[in-house]
């Protein structure tokens, strides 16, 4: 299986953090966000990884990882998004480098304590489908939120005003390799963008979606000021450590 790490956008939420680089290169207590997904997918078995990313500090990255082999990598593959036209849009540009096999995609500013490298060797049994991570949270109001009768989901939401359930689809998706015809039949949200609720929806719809629901701690650090700071103390108080 192949990996993408999703890290482009404006970060306008950690502004004025992000005014004069993209958000995930801050640092998260004492190591850049980026290496959060990255040791996520490194641990998880995934070692051809390429990272997705865009606006005027894409060479950042490349200064900032080189080719890899700092995090024992023989390679990392890269590829630029022009403006921004959300997280399935985004995705769409690793079609050429997933070339058919199926994939662990990760949000660039989500960190997650759990391992899921027998996440992976699951997924890799399957013949088809998809597969996304859940956590029970508070407030999932900002987030996707599954609809689940019995063992499946049903639908999922985005951002929804009376949640039909107390879980947030997380940062972290799996799929075959369907994923990239899937999105070439989107049509914008009403924020112009692909949503990757709709994505997942359309494997919801056509029964070959699965969850896990995440036991660690999870939170996506770009996401407000809240999370961002709950990130940086978590990694601070040793509850969650990379590489």
């Amino acid at each position: 299986m192949k990996g993408v790490i999703l890290a482009g956008g404006l970060g306008t939420r950690l502004l004025p953090l992000t005014k004069i680089t993209n958000k995930h290169l801050l640092p998260v207590y004492d190591k850049p966000m980026i290496y959060y997904p990255l040791n996520t997918l490194i641990k998880g078995g995934i070692d051809d990884i390429m990272i997705v990313t865009g606006g005027n500090n894409a060479g950042d990255f490349l200064r900032l990882l080189g080719n890899g082999s700092d995090f024992g990598l023989k390679h990392i593959n890269y590829t630029y998004q022009e403006g921004h036209g959300g997280i399935a849009a985004a995705l769409s540009l690793a079609e050429h480098f997933v070339d058919g096999e199926k994939i662990v995609v990760i949000l660039g500013d989500n960190i997650f304590e759990d391992n899921i490298e027998s996440a992976v060797k699951e997924f890799e049994k399957r013949e088809e489908g998809a597969k996304i991570f859940l956590k029970k949270i508070k407030d999932p109001t900002r987030y996707g939120v599954p609809e689940i009768k019995g063992n499946k989901i049903i639908k999922i939401e985005e951002k929804p005003k009376n949640p039909k359930s107390s879980y947030a689809v997380t940062g972290l998706y799996m799929y075959d390799e369907k994923v990239f015809n899937i999105i070439k039949t989107l049509k914008p949200s009403a924020r112009g963008e692909l949503e990757i609720t709709d994505v997942n929806n359309a494997y919801v719809k056509e029964g070959t979606m699965k969850y896990s629901i995440l036991n660690g701690l999870w939170t996506d650090a770009g996401s407000s000021f809240e999370s961002y700071y709950r990130a940086n103390k978590w990694v601070a108080e040793g509850l969650i450590s990379i590489f």
